[in-house]
């Protein structure tokens, strides 16, 4: 999506604190309010809701990260804000207006990271990024600002290599590089890391956590579960329906409704035993899970809190810790529980004969 407006500095030895290149003279993040907004933005293709009455408000400043199964509706969702799909239903605003009907210099602010790369493949990669910038309008330091993408993406040395003869991960690098180059106060970039290898991936994240320092925002979707503990917000997307917005704390806490402690027992306890200790007040939900003859997980709203409280249930009803430790829910576990849990309450209120 060609625009004109800012772009990051990338210093070409390894940066421990990144810095952005001083920004063209086109856009501003000074302006109130927050960046984008959606209200019950839905988007049809067919008979099949592909994103259904999705609510959230993006701030400045701000990485929102889009997770979610293959088909949850994550790219649809990030084209209907860059103004690429119109809704079905409902609204979408970027800086206040509808995605659709940005000017010329508010798409100058937006840099935007397609699935599919969209690059000449008988240029050579500096000659697509310098043909990115001149579609920027950037006529000032452009080779300057050229050569730093190029080193941020690891490609300098292979600048002069055509994009015909350049890997899928050498063209998905310089696409990212191609959505930076004028340093946009916002950036939606769909899956930016994919195929990357991990030492990379650290380093992208690095610079889109460094202009959320300098107030811009990012919209990112990512198959790499793990990567939502880099955001500030996280949007947990399944069969077009926003899950959860929230952060990457309380993503784990969805998966059980709050914090997990695995005990160890002296002995296996019987299901009396642990039903009179799952209706005390500290236990969140109504059961404890067993995962072992002699371990069970417990859900409580505070681990910490919690300890004193587990010692004495058990104590209660004849039974005696041998460990106990907080189980720290990791993000693709969060993930996994949260979704399917979703499903299986769908599948319950759909009627019977509707699954006929």
């Amino acid at each position: 999506m060609p625009t004109t407006t800012q772009q990051p500095r990338i210093d070409p030895s390894p940066p421990t604190s990144p810095q952005m290149l001083p920004p063209p003279r086109v856009g501003t993040v000074g302006e109130a309010g927050p960046l984008v907004v959606t209200d019950k933005l839905t988007k049809t293709f067919g008979d099949r809701d592909v994103v259904n009455d999705l609510n959230l408000r993006l701030e400045r400043g701000t990485i929102l990260g889009l997770i979610g199964p293959s088909g949850s509706g994550k790219t649809t969702t990030v084209r209907l804000m860059a103004g690429l799909l119109k809704p079905t239903r409902g609204t979408v605003t970027v800086f206040g207006t509808p995605a659709t009907k940005l000017s010329a210099r508010q798409r100058g602010m937006i840099g935007f990271l397609p699935q599919t790369p969209a690059l000449f493949p008988e240029l050579s990669l500096r000659e697509n990024l310098n043909f990115h910038a001149s579609m920027y309008g950037l006529p000032l330091r452009r080779r300057k600002r050229i050569k730093e993408l190029l080193e941020w993406v690891e490609l300098r040395d292979q600048k002069s290599t055509r994009v015909s003869d350049a890997s899928g991960g050498m063209q998905r690098r310089l696409s990212l590089a191609a959505a930076f180059v004028q340093d946009p106060t916002l950036a939606f970039l769909d899956e930016p890391t994919a195929g990357i290898d991990p030492i990379l991936r650290a380093k992208f994240w690095e610079r889109f956590r460094a202009m959320a320092g300098t107030g811009k925002s990012l919209v990112v979707t990512t198959q790499y579960v793990g990567e939502a503990g880099e955001c500030d917000l996280v949007g947990l997307l399944s069969d077009g329906e926003l899950l959860l917005l929230d952060t990457p704390d309380n993503l784990r806490r969805a998966a059980f409704s709050g914090e997990v402690v695995d005990v160890t027992l002296d002995r296996e306890p019987t299901d009396a035993e642990l039903g009179a200790i799952a209706a005390m007040d500290f236990v969140v939900g109504d059961s404890i899970e067993r995962l072992h003859d002699r371990q069970v997980r417990i859900v409580v709203d505070s681990a910490e809190r919690s300890m004193l409280d587990i010692g004495a249930a058990l104590s209660s009803v004849g039974l005696e810790a041998r460990d106990v430790r907080e189980h720290k829910v990791d993000y693709d576990e969060a993930f996994v529980r949260v979704v399917e849990r979703h499903r299986q309450q769908r599948a319950a209120e759909t009627p019977a004969e509707a699954n006929a």
